[in-house]
C-alpha cells in the first residue's frame, strides 16, 4: 500500500507458486511510516496471462528497472524474500547496488543462499507430482488449493515455471553485495536449518544477523504479529 508519509518502502517478493496476495495485511500491520509493496510475478492473479519467465535472470532484470524507475521519486527500499523470493530479493539487490540505488537492507526467509555452478550443478525441474508432494510437504493447507480440479490447470503452471528456473539457477559468479542482510528462518524447517541461513554472510560484505521465529517453512504465517514487529523495529 502507499503511504505519502512514508520513511522507507518494504519490497517484498513471494515464495514459488506464490503471488503478491500472500502479503496483502502486512501493510495494516506495520507502523505507517514503512510502505509495503509486493511484487507480482507473471502468469498469476492480475498476470494471469503474461508468460512466465524463463529464467532468474529475466525475471529479477525487470524487477529491478522497475525499481530503478520509482527509485528517485520514493524513500530508500529494503528487500525481503521468502523461501524462492529470497533468491529473487538477492539477484534483485544486486543489480540495485550496481544501479547505484542499493537498497538499505536484505532480509531473506526460509532459504539459504544460492549456490553456484561449482557448488550445485543445475538438475532437471522436478515433474507435477513431485512438485505436489513439496508444496504438501511444506504448506499442507496452502497446497490444498492444487486439490481444486477447475483451478489446478490455472495455477499449477506457475508453481511449475519457478521450480523449473529454481532448478536452473546457478549464478556464476555469485554476486557479493555491501548490503546488511537480516536472514530469518523457522526452527522447524525442513527444507532450511537454521545453520543454512548463516551461509548468507558468503555473500555480502555487510552486517548479516540470523532471527530465528518458531515454526516450520511457513513460520510467518502464524506468526506474522511477531514477524512484522521484528522488522519494523529492524527498519525503524
Amino acid at each position: 500500500m502507499r503511504s505519502p508519509s512514508a520513511r522507507t518502502r518494504l519490497v517484498c517478493f513471494p515464495h514459488a507458486g506464490g503471488a503478491a496476495g500472500f502479503f496483502h495485511d502486512w501493510a495494516a500491520l506495520t507502523p505507517p511510516w514503512l510502505e509495503v509493496l509486493s511484487v507480482q510475478y507473471p502468469g498469476r492473479q492480475d498476470r494471469l496471462n503474461d508468460p512466465c519467465p524463463a529464467t532468474m535472470e529475466e525475471l529479477t532484470d525487470a524487477v529491478a528497472e522497475a525499481l530503478l524507475q520509482e527509485a528517485a521519486d520514493g524513500p530508500p527500499v529494503a528487500l525481503f524474500g521468502h523461501s524462492m523470493g529470497s533468491a529473487v530479493a538477492y539477484e534483485v539487490a544486486g543489480r540495485l547496488e550496481e544501479a547505484g540505488a542499493a537498497p538499505v537492507r536484505l532480509v531473506v526467509s526460509g532459504r539459504g543462499r544460492p549456490r553456484g555452478p561449482h557448488e550445485l550443478a543445475a538438475r532437471p525441474a522436478p515433474d507435477d507430482g513431485e512438485i505436489l508432494r513439496r508444496v504438501r510437504a511444506l504448506d499442507p493447507a496452502g497446497a490444498a488449493v492444487y486439490d481444486h480440479p477447475e483451478l489446478r490447470p490455472v495455477i499449477l503452471p506457475a508453481l511449475r515455471a519457478d521450480f523449473r528456473m529454481l532448478a536452473a539457477h546457478r549464478p556464476a559468479p555469485l554476486r557479493r553485495l555491501a548490503v546488511p542482510v537480516t536472514a530469518c528462518g523457522g526452527d522447524r524447517d525442513p527444507v532450511c536449518a537454521v545453520a543454512d541461513l548463516s551461509s548468507w554472510s558468503d555473500v555480502t560484505s555487510g552486517d548479516v544477523e540470523v532471527r530465528v521465529f518458531e515454526g516450520g517453512h511457513f513460520y510467518l504465517t502464524p506468526r506474522k504479529a511477531d514477524v512484522l514487529a521484528f522488522l519494523s523495529a529492524r527498519l525503524a
